[in-house]
């Protein structure tokens, strides 16, 4: 069994002290609260939550659980610091770091004293880059030692729901670190082994960001409900039987489907059905905020990409792609046309293979109607049909959508050439030739 101090005595400090003391590991939590510490002293909850208090009592009871205010003492007489401080937000709407400086430092200033390797965790809820650029050169620098030789570094974030977290802590969905050096990794794993969930091991930066991201989607779930509830209200329909529907499908409304960051959506149906829902609730006078600014974030992401293409600096482009999605000819609001006019206006060299437009040109011949679904009919004299000469003739070749035989030109593309993919379909980061939308 694990020595543990928890530094921060609060919500998240809390609950992690009572459910590791019942795992059997001796637990130290720290706290500057006199009264916080003399509450949980006596198996008091400083909270309320359920079973928080029985859990304590248990704890304090089979002597796995003291509390102190001296920090020092803890990070001597443990094994890892969990620091579970408050990062409130300051006047501006910024993260206040002052609590997570403070307990720094006092953590740093005690590993001067201590001859073995002790871990420290952040469990506080922080941007990327705090771990590295906060966290780490303050412990280093009163600790006059080394992170990932003298002592670990790692971030593990909390998933803990008010009301609800002592069965959170038991039965989590994942549990995420983000560790700066093996022995680090090691540890975590071994204190996590008996929980009933997967363990994601991920880049520090990649763990601190996960709880922003999913507190994000949470709030913009509520939000998206709460506007279907008021446009469905407007029409005398029942907003609840409307979600619960939408709930029922667990293959693309509940699902991990849409959630891969890439490029903008388009196609005939989303757009065009957002602007009618906008248009919809503007005629009776309602605003929904978080729809009407859908369009809005889409059309930045295509100029997100134009950006890109500007930096890399290569006027010679290769689109691979102009419908909206593989295995289609459609081309109603394909983010690609977009950014291919875009390109042409700015006076890029572009040529466009896209294997499922082989046949476009005919079609516009044979039915006048067709025309009405090709927006900038210019952009298809840029087709060219031999991928040889499209790749030949290109500096940058651009991945716009995920057709199979796109994932194997990138793949297979000489040093020479740089590669923007907007689809993910190249592992790893954005570094030498290959560039990433949004990795």
């Amino acid at each position: 069994m694990a020595r543990i101090s928890i530094m921060g005595l609060g919500y998240v400090g809390a609950v992690c002290c009572a459910c590791q003391a019942n795992d059997g590991h001796q637990v130290l939590g720290v706290d500057v609260n006199e009264q916080k510490i003399k509450l949980i002293a006596s198996g008091k909850s400083p909270i309320v939550e359920a079973q928080l208090e029985v859990l304590l009592t248990q704890a304090i009871e089979q002597g796995t659980l003291s509390t102190s205010s001296d920090t020092s003492n803890a990070v001597l007489n443990s094994d890892i610091s969990f620091v579970c401080v408050g990062t409130p937000s300051d006047k501006n709407g910024g993260l206040d770091l002052t609590y997570i400086e403070r307990v720094c430092i006092d953590i740093g200033e005690a590993l001067k004293d201590k001859d073995e390797f002790h871990l420290v965790v952040i469990r506080s809820t922080v941007l990327p880059g705090t771990v590295m650029r906060v966290v780490k050169p303050i412990l280093e620098k009163t600790s006059g030692k080394k992170a990932g030789v003298d002592f670990g570094l790692a971030t593990n974030p909390e998933f803990l729901r008010e009301g609800t977290a002592i069965d959170d802590y038991r039965n989590p969905p994942m549990t995420v670190i983000g560790c700066f050096d093996k022995r680090s990794e090691a540890m975590l794993s071994e204190l996590y082994e008996n929980l009933p969930c997967k363990l994601i091991s991920i880049s520090i930066e990649s763990a601190e960001l996960i709880k922003y991201s999913c507190n994000a989607w949470h709030a913009t779930k509520v939000a998206f409900a709460n506007e279907i509830g008021s446009l469905a209200k407007a029409f005398d329909v029942d907003g609840r039987d409307v979600m619960d529907v939408l709930c029922e499908d667990h293959v693309l409304n509940l699902s991990s489907y849409y959630m891969r960051p890439a490029f903008a959506f388009g196609g005939s149906c989303l757009p065009k059905d957002l602007r009618a829902l906008d248009h919809a609730a503007r005629s009776q006078h309602i605003q929904l905020p978080l729809l009407h600014a859908v369009l809005e974030s889409n059309r930045k992401h295509i100029y997100k990409a134009f950006s890109l293409i500007s930096k890399i600096g290569k006027t010679r482009i290769g689109l691979m792609g102009l419908s909206f999605k593989p295995g289609t000819d459609d081309l109603r609001e394909s983010p690609l046309v977009e950014l291919a006019s875009i390109l042409t206006g700015k006076g890029y060299d572009l040529q466009i293979y896209d294997p499922n437009l082989q046949s476009v040109p005919e079609k516009m011949q044979q039915d006048d109607s067709f025309s009405r679904h090709v927006p900038f009919p210019y952009l298809l004299r840029l087709l060219n049909n031999d991928i040889e000469q499209v790749l030949s003739f290109a500096d940058l070749v651009i991945i716009g959508n995920s057709e199979p035989e796109f994932i194997e030109i990138a793949k297979n593309l000489p040093e020479e050439k740089q590669v923007l993919d907007l689809v993910g379909i190249l592992k790893g980061r954005s570094k030498g030739n290959k560039h990433g939308i949004c990795w």
